[in-house]
C-alpha cells in the first residue's frame, strides 16, 4: 500500500471528524448564545474574500496567518484575543486541500514526512491547550513580538530572492539554500522532529509555520522543494488537532472562521493548478510592510491594555 495514500486517507478521516465536531460544538454554543445573542452565523463577503486572498498566496508559499491577522485588525473583524483561534480553526480546510495536492506532487522520504508531521501535531496540542486560555494582553504581546520575527524572515527571503540574476543562485545569501536530500536520518532527523514540535506549538499563537519550516528544512540539508509537503502536511494534521481546543473553549470568532473555511479551498486549487507562479517576491515586500505595521499595532494595543489595568487598580 502506498504510504502517502494512507497518509491522505488518515487526513481525510481526521478532517471529517474535525468538521463534524466543529459543527456540533458550534451549533450547541450558538443555540446557548455563547457565540453572542444576536451574532449572525454566515460570514460576510469581506470575510470570505479574506479567506480566498490569504489562501491563494499561502499556496504559493507566502503564508496565510500574518496576512489574515493584518486584515482582521485593519477592518476590526476579530478581537485580538480570538485571532489565534480563528486562524487555526478557519484555515483548516484550505490547508488540508494544499496538503493533499503537494504530498502527491513533491517527492519526500516517508519516514521524515511522517515524523515531522507527528511532531508538529504534538506541539500544536500542547500549545493550543495553553494559548486558548490566555488573556487578551498576553496574546497581544506574544503575537506582536512573533509578527516581527515573521516579518524578518520574509524580509531576508525577499532580499535574497531580489539578488538572483537570470534565475541563478542569489548573490546575497543570508538563509541556507538547502541541499538535495529527500529525507533525514539519525541526529538530523531528531533535530527536525524537535524543531517541528516547537513550530507546531507556535502555530497555535497565530504564527505561520511555512517560512520557519522552510528554513529548518534547508538548514538540515534537504531540498527546499520537500518543505512544501512537510509544512503543508504538518499544518493540515496539527490544525484540526489544535483547533478543537479553541472551539471547545469558545476562543475564536465563528463567523470569521467560516469565511476563511469557505473562501480558501477554491483559491488553493486556482493557485496550485492554474496560476502556479507569480512575481511572488514583489508580494513579499508588501507583506513585510503590512506585517511590521500589524505587529507594532498589536504591541501598542498591549501597552494600552497594561496602562488601563494600572488605572483600574
Amino acid at each position: 500500500m502506498d504510504l502517502k495514500l494512507a497518509l491522505i486517507g488518515a487526513l481525510v478521516i481526521i478532517t471529517a471528524f474535525y468538521s463534524y465536531s466543529w459543527y456540533a460544538m458550534a451549533r450547541r454554543k450558538h443555540a446557548s448564545r455563547e457565540h453572542g445573542r444576536h451574532e449572525p452565523v454566515m460570514p460576510t463577503a469581506l470575510q470570505t474574500a479574506i479567506g480566498f486572498i490569504t489562501n491563494f498566496f499561502d499556496t504559493l508559499g507566502i503564508g496565510s496567518f500574518a496576512t489574515t491577522t493584518a486584515m482582521f485588525r485593519a477592518w476590526k473583524l476579530v478581537p485580538d484575543e480570538h485571532i489565534p483561534g480563528t486562524l487555526n480553526v478557519g484555515h483548516v480546510l484550505p490547508t488540508v486541500v494544499q496538503a493533499i495536492i503537494y504530498t502527491q506532487l513533491v517527492e519526500v522520504e516517508v519516514v521524515t514526512l511522517f515524523s515531522l508531521i507527528a511532531a508538529a501535531c504534538a506541539g500544536a496540542w500542547l500549545g493550543a491547550g495553553i494559548v486558548a486560555g490566555w488573556p487578551r494582553r498576553k496574546i497581544q504581546v506574544g503575537m506582536g513580538s512573533l509578527l516581527f520575527v515573521a516579518a524578518s524572515l520574509l524580509l531576508i527571503t525577499a532580499v535574497q530572492e531580489s539578488s538572483r540574476v537570470d534565475g541563478g543562485a542569489p548573490s546575497i545569501q543570508i538563509l541556507p539554500l538547502g541541499g538535495d536530500a529527500l529525507g533525514l536520518t539519525g541526529a538530523k532527523l531528531a533535530l527536525g522532529v524537535a524543531g517541528n514540535f516547537v513550530l507546531g506549538a507556535l502555530m497555535t499563537l497565530g504564527i505561520g509555520l511555512y517560512a520557519p519550516c522552510m528554513i529548518l528544512i534547508s538548514l538540515l540539508g534537504m531540498s527546499p522543494a520537500t518543505a512544501f509537503p512537510i509544512m503543508m502536511g504538518s499544518c493540515a494534521f496539527l490544525m484540526p488537532v489544535g483547533s478543537l481546543q479553541f472551539v471547545r473553549k469558545n476562543s475564536y470568532n465563528l463567523r470569521a472562521a467560516l469565511g476563511l473555511a469557505l473562501g480558501g479551498p477554491a483559491a488553493v486549487l486556482i493557485a496550485a493548478f492554474i496560476v502556479q507562479s507569480l512575481p511572488i517576491n514583489s508580494v513579499r515586500w508588501l507583506v513585510v510592510v503590512v506585517v511590521v505595521y500589524t505587529g507594532a499595532t498589536m504591541l501598542r494595543a498591549a501597552e494600552r491594555e497594561k496602562n488601563a489595568g494600572k488605572a483600574r487598580a
